[in-house]
């Protein structure tokens, strides 16, 4: 299930995701929400905190990111993607050298920061 971050600044298109993603969890939420913050904004500043394991992503949810992905291409701005998954943040940080905009991992701890640079592009001092 996915379910919009309520606590995400006007400018971020933030996401939870726990349990199983599905196509419909895309269809329904996640899309609309993306478009209304490029249409909104002209750009896309995307948040995915991952409270699940990848494997519980159907194919047709990874299909719909996908697309997300590619219809959004020239409006990516930066994208965090926070997890406490190794191999999902060295994806990510891979992930950023082919994609237009930043890609960034962060831990589950730095759920604020993440969206704090989501929000403009830098970290809080700590």
């Amino acid at each position: 299930m996915i379910t919009i971050i309520p606590e995400a600044p006007e400018n971020v298109a933030a996401f939870s995701a726990t349990g199983e993603v599905t196509k419909e969890d895309f269809e329904k939420l996640v899309i609309p929400h993306v478009k209304e913050k490029v249409d909104q904004f002209g750009e896309l500043n995307y948040l995915l905190y991952l409270d699940t394991d990848l494997d519980k992503f159907t194919m047709g949810a990874w299909l719909e990111d996908l697309l997300l992905g590619f219809k959004n291409l020239a409006k990516w701005n930066r994208a965090a993607i926070v997890t406490d998954k190794q191999s999902v943040q060295n994806f990510t940080d891979i992930f950023s050298v082919l994609m237009p905009g930043e890609f960034k991992s962060f831990p589950k701890e730095n759920l604020y920061n993440a969206l704090y640079w989501c929000k403009n592009g830098n970290e809080v001092e700590v």
